[in-house]
């Protein structure tokens, strides 16, 4: 990895064009393996990430790419779990993010080919639940994050992770440049989560109105609500109107009423080609460019960002090589 990211898992939206153009740019590439429709498409995908990054390893020794990974929803509605886990013990994909659901026996299926597990959480008590049933790493999906996410702030939930934990953490929530990524390290993140900013590229499978509205559009245009799944979720006000919705009046749905796996009918169908999600860091986003040129972008930033910190620490009295941050979460990255 040529920068601590991953490149988070968005559903629809994400497919391996876009996989593969992260790892190649030396950040983790992932998708949810229920984007692969239908189910037997998810062993092509998998075969055709595998096949350019070998490709691209071969090409330039030097600088391989980053590892890949596979989003599995763990959730009683996913009706293809046991088949989406096989296809993946089967191509021995190397990360797999579980969500909505812990799973010790899936857990043990990654890990009996070397595979690594990273869970989604938005608290402490899930964190605490993933580890303890097997998981590698939490992914601490905070206050502000696209799509499902939490209503903690990252502050909070990294250090309540972090007072117990010291293994791999990696958060999300308004995560959008690189100055965001450096800050999440000082946190005590190991890795960022970044979803919205990568939906406006030219390999994404979004539809070019909603790569133009992340531009548009800014923090105040998000909307917190539960009303599309039972779970709460980030969307863009604009998405809500245009299809006919009044953001400020989108009645709570109970937790659990709604599928979180399935598409196929009408109302799920509506939801997700009209309704958008997005994180609250889009003011962040100034243009639709190349997945690869945008995760230069972010690493010229997370370079300027990290001089400017060490220029901050020096106008308080502190020697850059011997503060904690860096000669930890710096220095490491």
């Amino acid at each position: 990895m040529r920068l601590p990211v991953i490149g988070a898992p968005l559903f629809i939206i994400s497919n391996p064009d876009l996989v593969i153009e992260q790892c190649k740019a030396g950040i983790v590439g992932s998708f949810p393996a229920l984007n692969a429709r239908p189910k037997e498409l998810l062993g092509e995908w998998l075969s055709k990430i595998r096949s350019a990054l070998a490709e691209h390893d071969a090409a330039h020794p030097d600088t391989p790419a980053a590892p890949y990974a596979v989003n599995l929803v763990a959730h009683r509605s996913n009706e293809r779990l046991d088949h989406d886990l096989a296809i993946c013990v089967e191509h021995k994909v190397p990360i797999v993010i579980t969500s909505l659901g812990v799973r010790p026996e899936l857990n043990d299926a990654i890990h009996s080919y070397g595979g690594f597990v990273l869970h989604d959480v938005i608290t402490n008590r899930h964190a605490k639940s993933a580890i303890a049933k097997g998981a590698d790493g939490v992914i601490a999906v905070a206050s502000g994050a696209g799509g499902h996410s939490g209503a903690t702030s990252p502050f909070a939930l990294v250090q309540e992770i972090r007072a117990w934990f010291a293994g791999p953490l990696v958060l999300a929530g308004s995560i959008a440049n690189g100055r965001a990524i450096l800050a999440a390290q000082v946190m005590g993140a190991d890795l960022v989560y970044m979803g919205s900013a990568f939906i406006a590229t030219p390999e994404a499978n979004a539809a070019q109105q909603y790569k133009q509205m992340l531009v548009d559009c800014g923090a105040e245009d998000i909307i917190y609500t539960n009303h599309f799944t039972g779970v709460h979720g980030n969307f863009l006000r604009p998405s809500l109107v245009a299809s006919g919705l009044d953001p400020d009046r989108l009645p709570a749905r109970e937790v659990g009423s709604v599928s979180l796996a399935a598409t196929s009918d009408t109302d799920a169908a509506l939801r997700w080609k009209t309704i958008w999600g997005a994180g609250q860091g889009i003011g962040a986003i100034k243009g639709i460019s190349a997945t690869r040129e945008l995760i230069e972008q972010l690493r010229s930033e997370y370079a300027d960002a990290y001089r400017a910190s060490t220029a901050i620490g020096s106008q308080w009295g502190l020697n850059p090589q011997g503060s904690p941050a860096s000669t930890h979460s710096l220095a490491q990255t």
